[in-house]
């Protein structure tokens, strides 16, 4: 899908600098989906801690 976004030009030389990438738009993908990414990977240890998921094992055998 396209879009058209303003973003500050060091931003954005800086985003194509951490993703490696030469062209704004797979860097702009890049990142965002990294974002996403991580977002999703935060929230599943944010359940994890509340304790939403079961385990059979106790916390000494998970330490093991």
């Amino acid at each position: 899908m396209r879009i058209t976004v303003d973003i500050d030009e060091t931003v954005l030389a800086e985003v194509m600098e951490l993703t490696g990438e030469k062209k704004k738009s797979p860097a702009i993908s890049k990142i965002v989906s990294e974002y996403v990414k991580r977002r999703r990977a935060k929230e599943f240890g944010r359940l994890i801690m509340e304790g939403a998921f079961d385990s059979a094992l106790t916390n000494e055998e998970i330490e093991k």
